[in-house]
């Protein structure tokens, strides 16, 4: 930041890539540009999100002083060869950008272009910034390409720039305003999806209370006054055999090992996306560069207890004290483990394009520190409490030592059959707001309608327990009563349509192209589809639970 007149102000260059390529990008001196004879200032990450997220900061070595106008200078010139040559060729037809940065200020420029033929091909030699200024603070920044030069071999082309400083109205604190894009993100589009979503919900959760309790009030009045029936009115006790699998009810879920991690690895999810939401919220967190990334890996470590409470606390109660370790260094390790797998997957393709994207050795060091000497010891933390303030198996219904056989059903009431469709709803309530989400991370939009997207994950976790719930009851009215994994898996079956959505967005929506991007946008959209499906998955097995304890603690049982 500059604080008086003649200090200097450092124009950053950090990467270059193919504008319909938005994660493969490269150092900006990976094409064979020439540097200003400034002195080189050294350039460390300045945070974990930075290094994350392929940030390469490099002096661009132009002499740049606060309020110091220049006029257009030569700074260096380009010796064109035809190797350099082929470079900005192929460059130029690949839609090649670059960025920079002058007090954390985004300039964005692009480096050629062809004629209408596509033969010849000119290369932009001169950059023209004009630097607004309030005070003694940059409040804003823009370039002007110009001086098009066509790229001939063995030519000298020279570089040149200028700088012009103008005063601005813009306060300090609004000077990322600019970037933003109100027309994209507060579109009609985007209010009308989210009054829809609201109107799913008030239609579910009134259908939830309305219908199905009404259905439990009349389960408990025939209860209660069983022998007051006749015998036709018992012949239609397959509706309400809801009460028939009471001692099954509370059976442990099958694989309760994996199960109980993934609910505490939820639960942890859960948490995360709601403090990084409001964080960003108070924040802004999109005016730092890496910030959004950096406070989502801490938030995540910081919330490891939550993983371990709730996952030790439902693995105690199903009985899995004796290998309690195991499941902590499960639930501990499972969603890092899926998201540093796919990182490392996609770092051998990134260092075989020489991508600024390659994650560093030091920096893979340090998520792993973070992850065995912060994650695991709070995990630990939270497994003990969980064991030990709610890990009692405190059921309404005493569990039977021989589990009752599943009658058969109509093939709409299988599992499987639930599973499939109860992720509809989830995902029809969040997938216009997926598409902005989608846009302001694999295109050039700034996403900040945080409280959008608070108001998506609250209506996302009340359509999901309701359609769980509901799921849940008709399930448990066919006896059969294997609900943990189908209540988890039917409200987890949204990530599915997720993925799918992702691959119309891919075709559709973008020109994304080659190795590098495609491998870039599927596996990071499978790490993040799969966190989505693992977080619903808890909160609808969560409310799915409070519901059925509901249910059999107001039963009387014979």
């Amino acid at each position: 930041m500059a604080d008086i007149d003649k200090e200097e102000v450092v124009l950053w260059m950090n990467t270059v890539g193919p504008y319909h390529n938005r994660q493969e990008t490269y150092k900006y001196f990976s094409l064979p540009f020439c540097v200003g004879n400034k002195k080189t200032i050294s350039h460390y990450h300045e945070t974990l999100g930075e290094a994350l997220q392929g940030v390469e900061l490099e002096f661009s070595g132009l002499d740049i002083k606060f309020k110091d106008e220049v006029m257009q200078t030569t700074y260096c010139e380009i010796e064109l060869d035809k190797a350099k040559r082929d470079a900005f060729v192929y460059a130029i037809k690949n839609h090649y950008w670059y960025q920079m940065y002058i007090d954390d200020l985004p300039i964005w420029g692009i480096v050629g272009e062809a004629d209408e033929n596509g033969e010849d091909h000119y290369l932009w030699t001169y950059k023209k910034l004009e630097i607004g200024f309030n005070g003694n603070r940059i409040v804003d920044v823009n370039l002007t390409s110009e001086g098009k030069v066509r790229l001939i071999p063995n030519t000298k082309i020279a570089m040149s720039y200028s700088v012009k400083w103008k005063k601005s109205d813009v306060k300090f604190e609004d000077r990322f305003d600019k970037y933003l894009d109100p027309s994209f993100f507060q579109h009609r589009i985007h209010w009308f999806s989210i009054f829809n979503s609201f109107m799913m919900v008030i239609f579910l959760v009134g259908l939830v209370s309305m219908i199905l309790m009404r259905t439990l009030r009349k389960d408990y009045a025939r209860y209660s006054k069983e022998e007051e029936m006749d015998d036709m009115d018992r012949d239609l006790g397959d509706e309400y055999g809801w009460k028939q699998v009471h001692g099954d009810v509370f059976r442990p879920s099958s694989h309760p090992l994996i199960f109980s991690s993934l609910i505490g690895s939820g639960c942890q999810i859960f948490s995360v996306s709601f403090i990084v939401i409001i964080v960003a919220m108070v924040e802004d967190l999109y005016t730092e560069r890496g910030s959004m990334l950096s406070t989502a890996i801490f938030v995540y470590a910081a919330t490891s207890p939550v993983n371990g409470y709730f996952g030790g606390s439902l693995y105690a109660k199903q009985g899995g004290n004796l290998t309690m370790d195991k499941q902590m260094f499960i639930g501990a390790f499972m969603i890092p483990a899926m998201v540093c797998g796919t990182a490392f997957f996609i770092n051998f393709i990134a260092i075989y394009y020489h991508a600024s994207r390659a994650i560093p050795f030091g920096t893979m060091v340090a998520v792993c520190c973070i992850c065995f000497f912060v994650i695991l010891p709070l995990n630990l933390v939270g497994t003990i409490l969980g064991r030990n303030l709610s890990g009692q198996p405190n059921f309404p219904c005493r569990v039977n030592a021989v589990p009752r056989p599943i009658p058969e059903k109509k093939w709409f009431m299988e599992p499987a059959v639930i599973v499939c469709l109860g992720g509809i709803l989830p995902f029809g309530s969040i997938f216009i707001e997926m598409y902005f989400i989608f846009t302001s991370f694999w295109a050039y939009k700034i996403y900040y309608v945080y409280g959008f997207m608070m108001l998506v994950l609250v209506i996302l976790c009340i359509v999901t327990v309701c359609v769980t719930i509901v799921c849940t009851y008709f399930l448990l009215n066919a006896e059969d009563y294997r609900w943990q994994w189908t209540s988890f898996l039917s409200a987890a079956s949204t990530a599915v349509y997720v993925y799918m959505y992702s691959f119309y967005y891919y075709f559709f929506k973008t020109k994304m192209y080659g190795l590098f991007q495609t491998s870039f946008y599927f596996g990071y959209m499978a790490v993040f589809s799969t966190a989505l499906g693992i977080m619903c998955g808890a909160v609808g097995y969560m409310g799915t639970s409070a519901f059925v304890r509901k249910i059999y603690t107001n039963v009387k049982i014979d």
